[in-house]
C-alpha cells in the first residue's frame, strides 16, 4: 500500500541539504545508540527530551545552511545524514510507503481501505536514497500520537530491512493504540474473551473497536453482536471460505466447511458449532503434519499455531496477535469443562465434543465466532 504518484513525486529531493552534521547525542542516548521510542508512559517523557534537543539541533543547522524550518508543526521529518557529513532534510516532504498484509486477494491498483488490511508490516521512504552506511532520524505522527526513530549507525553498516520493520512497528502502534490497549487490558479483554469475541482479522478496525469500546464501558454486546452478525452476509462468508481453500490443509475438509458455511446462512448453528469446532483441531494437524511430517497432540498443535503467526509476521506484537490469541483458544475454544457441575457451553470444543454443551448456548453469534476462529487460523498457517 503506497501513496499516489502525485504525492510520492514531492520526495524528489530534501527541503535543505547542510554540510557538517555532528549529531552529537544528548541526554540518555548514547552515540552507539539505535532505537525507537512512541509517546506512551513511560517512554514519553524520554520521547519529549530527545526530541525537543534534536529539533533544536536540526533547526540550527538548517539556520546555518541558510534554510528557516520550523519543524513543530509537521506530520513527518526524516534527516539522512551520509558518511561524509552531509545531510539531507525531508519536512513533510518525503513519500511514505506502508507494507500491509491484506484480508483478501487484491490486484494492483485497487483501493485500499482500513478495513482490508489484516497487518501492517514495514514502513519506507521509497523515493528517498538511504545507504547503509547512513545514519536516520525520523519523527513522524499518527493521529495525536508521536514516534521517534534513530539509527546513528556506528558500525557503518545500516539494515534498511530492519529499520523498515522497524518503522513499521511504531506506524502500527501508534495507528492502532487502541486496538492494543485493549489487548493488553486483562480487565477489558478478559471481558471480550468470556464473551467469546477477539480482535479477528476479519472484524479488525471500526467493528471489532465498537466490541470493545461497549466492553471497556460495562455495556451489554447484545445489540452491537447483532449488528456485526447482520454484516456477515453471503458475500463475505464466501470470501472467508475462499481465502480458506487457498491453503491446502483447509481444502481437504471443502465438504465439511462448505456445510458448515451453508448451515451458518440457513441459521442452524447448532450444525456450524458441531462441524467447525471438532475440525479446527484436524486442519491444525494437517498443517502441522506438513510441515514436521508426523502428527500432535493439541497442545503442541496450539504452540505451532502461535509459532507460525509469530514466523510468518517476523515478529510478536503484530496484528495478528499470536500470544494473546493461544490465550484465547486456551480459555475458550479449548477450554476444560467439568462434566459434574454441567459448566460446558457450545463455546467450547470439548464440551461440543462430549455432548456437554446447554442446548441454549447454540446461537449465531458463538457460530460467527467459531468461524472467525477458524478463519484467524487461515492467517496463521
Amino acid at each position: 500500500m503506497s501513496l499516489p504518484e502525485t504525492l510520492a513525486s514531492r520526495s524528489s529531493s530534501p527541503i535543505c541539504k547542510s554540510t557538517a552534521w555532528p549529531l552529537r547525542p544528548r541526554g540518555m542516548v548514547r552515540p552507539s545508540a539505535c532505537g525507537r521510542a512512541c509517546t506512551r508512559r513511560p517512554t514519553i517523557v524520554f520521547f519529549h527530551r530527545i526530541v525537543e534537543g534534536l529539533s533544536g539541533h536540526i533547526q540550527h543547522r538548517a539556520m546555518q545552511a541558510g534554510h528557516a524550518v520550523n519543524l513543530t508543526g509537521a506530520d513527518t521529518i526524516l534527516l539522512v545524514v551520509h558518511p561524509d557529513k552531509t545531510g539531507d532534510l525531508w519536512i513533510d516532504a518525503a513519500a511514505v510507503s506502508v507494507q500491509a498484509v491484506a484480508k483478501r486477494s487484491m490486484k494492483a491498483g485497487t483501493i485500499v481501505f482500513e478495513n482490508d488490511i489484516a497487518d501492517v508490516t514495514a514502513m519506507s521512504f521509497p523515493l528517498v536514497e538511504i545507504g547503509n552506511k547512513d545514519r536516520v532520524v525520523c519523527i513522524f505522527r499518527e493521529g495525536w500520537r508521536f514516534a521517534l526513530f534513530f539509527d546513528f549507525n556506528p558500525d557503518g553498516d545500516l539494515s534498511i530491512a530492519d529499520m523498515q520493520r522497524d518503522l513499521g512497528t511504531l506506524y502500527r502502534r501508534l495507528k492502532y493504540r487502541d486496538l492494543y490497549d485493549a489487548v493488553t487490558d486483562a480487565s477489558i479483554f478478559g471481558r471480550l474473551v468470556d464473551a467469546g469475541w477477539f480482535p479477528f482479522v476479519e472484524i479488525l478496525g471500526a467493528e471489532f473497536r465498537e466490541l470493545s469500546n461497549h466492553s471497556e464501558a460495562g455495556f451489554e454486546l447484545d445489540e452491537v453482536e447483532a449488528k456485526l452478525l447482520g454484516a456477515f452476509d453471503a458475500k463475505r462468508v464466501e470470501n472467508m471460505f475462499v481465502r480458506w481453500m487457498a491453503k491446502p490443509h483447509f481444502a481437504g475438509k471443502e465438504r465439511l466447511l462448505r456445510s458448515a458455511l451453508n448451515n451458518f446462512a440457513a441459521g442452524d448453528s447448532v450444525a456450524v458449532l458441531k462441524i467447525v469446532l471438532t475440525e479446527i483441531e484436524g486442519i491444525l494437524g494437517e498443517a502441522y503434519r506438513k510441515v514436521h511430517g508426523k502428527g500432535a497432540r493439541i497442545k503442541k498443535l496450539l504452540e505451532f499455531a502461535v509459532q507460525s503467526a509469530e514466523k510468518k509476521s517476523g515478529q510478536p506484537d503484530t496484528l495478528l496477535f499470536p500470544a494473546a490469541f493461544a490465550h484465547y483458544l486456551k480459555s475458550h475454544t479449548f477450554a476444560d469443562f467439568d462434566p459434574a457441575a454441567l459448566t460446558g457451553n457450545a463455546s467450547s470444543r470439548h464440551a461440543v465434543g462430549h455432548g456437554a454443551a446447554d442446548a441454549e448456548s447454540y446461537t449465531q453469534v458463538r457460530a460467527l465466532q467459531a468461524l472467525l476462529t477458524l478463519d484467524q487460523l487461515a492467517f496463521y498457517t
